[in-house]
């Protein structure tokens, strides 16, 4: 079975956008992306990979499986 690995931030944007998440927008000191009544903070995209340990809170916040994740 895949595992995770480090994406970049304009990778995990469009995966998200893929998985139905909208945005992402500026708000306050970091960008967020919205699916239905989910607000989702996103990391600041200064930094070149979001490593897994990151990647692995953002799905759980979305609600996305692993599973889901690789698949797109």
């Amino acid at each position: 079975m895949a595992e995770l690995s480090p994406v970049s931030w304009a990778d995990l944007v469009s995966r998200l956008r893929k998985l139905g998440f909208d945005g992402p927008y500026q708000g306050g000191k970091h960008p967020y992306m919205i699916k239905g009544n989910l607000v989702l903070t996103m990391p600041n995209p200064h930094r070149r990979q979001i490593g897994i340990p990151l990647l692995s809170r953002i799905l759980e916040r979305a609600g996305i499986s692993k599973e889901e994740w690789l698949e797109k």
